[in-house]
């Protein structure tokens, strides 16, 4: 049976369905988890085996037995904690089946399967009975069922079905509580990715939308390594608060509820954004924590652990507002069963009680009302705010603009045709790829009274045609390139299969801008990102190398032969070669019809760990003007490497890490190869002695 799964194309820049192998969602879906990470996370699974340890003693204290019931678990790791504390039973449910099938395998190997059962199933779906799934009600509830945003997983339904329905009265809970942190703050660089701020072009200021300036944008949370975001770059407003808790020991509500914290303002500022964090503490006493806090709220940041299961939330307020020092303030965070949000409200002169409840209804969830935060992503926002950008691509067009030049964009969502427009283009016509991002330009337009100034055609580039341009030739045509169906960093060379569809209405001398683009690479040592693709063997003392064999069975299906995309300025890494380009594509002529091919070697320069390589795509809109989407700036001599937030590097992880002595003895040879019928680029790697 095959099934059939959504595909970016490179070549047509639409998204393809193709019939895959009915594995393929199955081995798709194990090799993107997160399930070594967080088996690596020493800080979390020693802080449950503690919990863990402890609550079993306690309900042995008392005389009982002990009863276990672990939902969500994975390898059974913390079920296998459970009965090495002398647990005398442990019901485990797993939904997903895959992991559930190695659960058992895991258990087994490890000499519990007597006393675990693994339960395949969504726990709300489980039974007490006599012939249920559970012959009895736990006394114990052990639980990881917890995402960046605490409850994004659904834990507080499960919680609260798991107490209606499946465990005592007064049950013991691990971890017993968690407690929701935030700070308010300001933060130029955070709030670029929430809203468009105006841009200097030619001594002429482009200014946003209003509607977008009031819109309170997208709903969901931006989760990100914020112990990445220094501290430099926001001001905080006011002290960090504990926002609200929950005791997982007793009955959880999943209903819409609204809690508030009051404080005074320790500076003034213009409030923009609440950072957001939580704790579990494992036992009743809070002798035993667990912390998502970033590492620069730690007295020594080096001692803070990584995880990436598990990150910090980034809230932007529904709307930016003035406070001072000294104003009475009341944060106010809402949830429902799966999403959290905040809202800031001043106080005035009287501040009410400090437990007195909001005097208004819960604010409602923010919802996009202005379609820009539906059309750019938070990274695409910071990319149209990057002042630099902006300046590169104004530069480039002031050097190919004429007076009678007649421009074509070809860039989803783009800013450019407004730029060339200003600049002094005699006409400008703009390619988007749906009707949404079409109106957002428009609404640019309007707002800087350009209404008309620029052709937006709403139509596939094979699909123009002269008429569409008033029957002239395109003198310059441009693309930043950007597209929403981009994943790898070159799948943005859809812009070099738009520029031969388009060439019928090109002039023979137009100006493409960029005029080319090459790939880049550089062989890195990450300092933690290594460990989702890591083995993990031995975990607290427990046997899971069938987790580490189903996982690199499902990689060497496909996932392990190709590049996967991460933000790397949220991870750290070093260079262990110099970066070199390895393609080039030359944009001022057509596709080849054939593919193209190269191949060479990088020499190892420095001493280290390399776990794969890194790759970026520059585009060249000049002779001597490039944007990068990779490293920002030169590689410093101990190899450390700056890299663009704007867009996601590739990632091309070795199956095992290669010690590098850094004398050029070894090197890393490569083998890439662009094929036209697919848009999409082949690679291999090595690592050879020479």
């Amino acid at each position: 049976m095959k099934t059939f799964c959504g595909r970016a194309n490179p070549s047509t820049g639409a998204l393809d369905w193709v019939e895959e192998s009915e594995e393929y969602d199955y081995h798709q879906e194990i090799a993107r988890s997160c399930y070594a990470d967080m088996l690596h996370d020493h800080d979390r699974n020693e802080k449950y085996h503690r919990g863990i340890r402890a609550a079993v003693s306690r309900v042995k204290a008392r005389g009982e037995k002990a009863v276990v019931l672990d939902i969500g678990t994975g390898t059974g790791l913390l079920s296998m904690m459970a009965l090495a504390a002398g647990a005398d039973f442990c019901y485990a449910v797993e939904v997903f089946k895959p992991m559930a099938e190695a659960a058992q395998n895991i258990v087994q190997k490890n000499g519990f399967s007597d006393k675990i059962k693994i339960i395949n199933k969504h726990s709300t779906d489980v039974t007490v009975a006599t012939d249920g799934d559970m012959q009895e009600k736990a006394n114990i509830l052990i639980t990881e069922l917890f995402d960046t945003e605490l409850i994004g997983e659904g834990a507080l339904p499960s919680y609260e079905h798991a107490h209606r329905h499946l465990v005592q009265e007064g049950c013991e809970a691990v971890p017993h509580r968690a407690t929701v942190y935030a700070q308010l703050v300001e933060s130029e660089l955070l709030w670029s990715w929430a809203q468009l701020q105006p841009a200097e072009v030619e001594g002429a200021r482009l200014v946003p939308p209003p509607a977008v300036g009031r819109c309170a944008g997208a709903h969901s949370v931006c989760d990100i390594q914020l112990s990445q975001v220094s501290p430099a770059s926001f001001t905080p407003l006011g002290p960090l608060r504990a926002m609200f808790s929950v005791d997982f020991s007793k009955p959880v509500s999943s209903a819409l509820q609204s809690h508030s914290s009051q404080f005074v303002a320790q500076s003034g500022g213009r409030a923009q954004v609440v950072l957001s964090w939580w704790d579990l503490d494992m036992d009743p006493s809070g002798s035993i924590v667990c912390t998502m806090a970033p590492s620069w709220t730690y007295p020594q940041a080096e001692t803070a652990p990584w995880r990436d299961h598990w990150m910090q939330s980034v809230y932007f307020l529904p709307v930016e507002s003035r406070v001072e020092k000294g104003d009475d303030l009341r944060l106010t965070v809402s949830h429902d069963d799966y999403s959290l949000w905040y809202s800031l409200q001043p106080l005035g002169q009287r501040a009410a009680p400090p437990d007195a409840p909001p005097p208004e209804a819960p604010p409602s969830r923010p919802c996009c009302t202005c379609r820009a935060h539906l059309v750019w992503t938070r990274p695409r926002f910071g990319e149209l705010n990057d002042r630099r950008r902006t300046e590169s691509y104004v530069g480039a067009l002031r050097s190919v603009l004429r007076e009678d030049s007649v421009c074509l964009s070809v860039s989803d969502g783009s800013l450019l045709p407004v730029f060339a427009h200003m600049l002094g283009a005699k006409k400008v016509f703009a390619l988007e790829n749906s009707r949404m991002s079409k109106q957002v330009i428009e609404q640019v337009l309007e707002a800087n009274s350009l209404s008309g100034a620029v052709d937006l055609l709403e139509i596939r580039p094979e699909q123009l045609t002269s008429n569409d341009v008033g029957g002239q030739r395109i003198s310059v045509l441009m693309g930043e390139p950007y597209f929403s169906t981009t994943l790898l960093p070159w799948h943005s060379l859809f812009f070099w299969f738009c520029r031969s569809t388009l060439a019928g209405v090109l002039r023979p001398d137009a100006t493409v801008l960029p005029g080319s683009a090459s790939l880049h690479m550089v062989a890195v040592e990450f300092q933690d990102l290594w460990r989702i693709r890591a083995p993990c063997g031995s975990c607290e003392g427990f046997d899971v190398t069938p987790m580490d064999d189903m996982v690199q069975r499902s990689l060497d299906f496909r996932e392990s032969r190709e590049a996967e995309p991460h933000p790397l300025w949220e991870y750290p890494c070093r260079a262990l070669t110099e970066s070199t380009a390895v393609m080039t594509f030359d944009f001022t002529q057509c596709v080849p019809q054939q593919p193209i091919s190269s191949r060479g070697s990088l020499p190892f320069t420095r001493i280290g760990r390399c776990h794969g390589v890194a790759l970026w795509m520059e585009f060249h809109l000049t002779d001597d003007i490039t944007v990068s989407g990779g490293l920002t700036g030169p590689i410093s001599e101990q190899g450390d490497c700056e890299w663009s937030r704007h867009r996601k590097q590739g990632v091309y992880f070795f199956r095992s890490a290669w010690e590098s002595s850094g004398d050029g003895r070894a090197a890393v040879s490569y083998n890439f190869t662009f094929e036209p019928s697919l848009g999409d680029i082949k690679m291999d790697f090595s690592v050879k002695s020479q």
